[in-house]
């Protein structure tokens, strides 16, 4: 990839809510965009193209309550280099250490976007692969840790064969002694594949990758050896620098965002897991639903799955799915929530129906198949 940018891209604006006194935020603001640019005394440069082009600016301060400011700061998209881990760090990297400073928002110019990409599949391309006509997708994921992957497949079938769309690998799983990726991913895979035979469903399996830039990329390669046509990874572990390389890499694979780590960042998640997931490449983000294990607000989560889902620059968009402590009962009130653009993940809840577990599976499948019915 090349790190030019088109040379009429010349700025992006970056939104930050700041915690400071009213006679102090002009200071504070000034200061990141010294910090987030050149990182020096702009007195000490004498360069004008530094000053000119490269130089954060301070475009806008207005008071959003007493003590909370939103600071939008100019930032130059020739910095970046088209990395994505650059992205971040011009847009947060040493002010991130200021605890009183939220990274809100980012404008990203169009034609900066569209050299990130974007999902491989998006939504459109999800539904195909699984056979979904226009309904919401089904999600569920296989726990425990410890568990060897014989008894990983076993779970994997029982859940297939109630016609989920995805069963994923909990984030957790690796290459670890007691299920190591190679025996989990082919144990699972042909387990999905004989329920599929027998129930004539399309449900994917999505394994974990994780390591480095080359153990993730020989395990995608190892997945696709096995047909497996989806994968889960957590971009704030792996790096979003080696993320997007994975996905440009693998055009034909959809990659699943887990949120892992995300929580650490002080960003907001609409910007972090709805926006630069997707701009990165992530065809579903995963993110904690409100009412689960998580604090998370409706208001949070329907802006990320707006941020995930709305038209931009071109890219597809991304599937947005809530979970974290989702039961079946709730599955009419999160898709009247979020609407049919949607792939709820039922877990731990699922995998608690033991002896049921592959009719507990295929309510699930009904609920969301019929829900949309006579409602157009």
């Amino acid at each position: 990839m090349t790190a030019e940018i088109d040379k009429t891209v010349q700025r992006m604006a970056a939104i930050y809510r700041v915690r400071s006194d009213a006679g102090a935020i002009e200071g504070r603001a000034q200061a990141i965009a010294v910090e987030q640019s050149v990182e020096m005394p702009l007195s000490a440069i004498s360069e004008s193209y530094v000053l000119r082009e490269i130089a954060g600016e301070v475009q806008g301060i207005a008071e959003l309550a007493p003590g909370l400011f939103e600071v939008r700061i100019g930032l130059s998209a020739a910095s970046l280099g088209l990395d994505a881990g650059q992205l971040l760090n011009m847009l947060f990297g040493n002010t991130s250490l200021q605890e009183e400073v939220t990274l809100y928002d980012v404008e990203i110019p169009d034609r900066l976007a569209g050299h990130f990409g974007g999902p491989n599949l998006g939504i459109a391309g999800l539904r195909k692969a699984c056979g979904a006509g226009d309904r919401a997708l089904t999600c569920t994921a296989l726990k425990p840790q410890g568990l060897p992957p014989e008894e990983l497949a076993a779970l994997a079938f029982r859940l297939a064969a109630g016609g989920l769309d995805f069963i994923k690998d909990d984030h957790g799983l690796a290459d670890q002694a007691y299920s190591p990726f190679a025996k989990r991913v082919r144990a699972c895979a042909e387990a999905v594949r004989r329920a599929n035979d027998k129930t004539g469903s399309q449900t994917r399996y999505v394994p974990n990758i994780s390591g480095d830039l080359g153990q993730a990329a020989t395990q995608i390669q190892l997945a696709m050896g096995e047909g497996i046509d989806a994968v889960l990874a957590e971009p704030m572990i792996l790096g979003l620098s080696n993320f997007h390389r994975l996905v440009r890499d693998f055009p034909s694979v959809a990659f699943f965002a887990h949120p892992a780590m995300a929580g650490a960042a002080r960003i907001a998640p609409p910007l972090l897991l709805g926006k630069l997931f997707r701009l990165f490449g992530a065809d579903v983000t995963v993110y904690p639903n409100y009412g689960g294990r998580f604090s998370y607000t409706p208001e949070t989560c329907k802006a990320i799955a707006d941020e995930a889902r709305l038209p931009w620059a071109g890219i597809k968009p991304c599937m947005p799915s809530p979970a974290g402590g989702m039961t079946l009962e709730r599955v009419p009130e999160l898709l009247d929530f979020y609407g049919p653009d949607t792939m709820l993940l039922i877990g731990g809840s699922l995998l608690s129906a033991t002896d049921r577990l592959t009719e507990e599976a295929a309510a699930f499948a009904a609920r969301v198949a019929r829900h949309f019915e006579g409602k157009a």
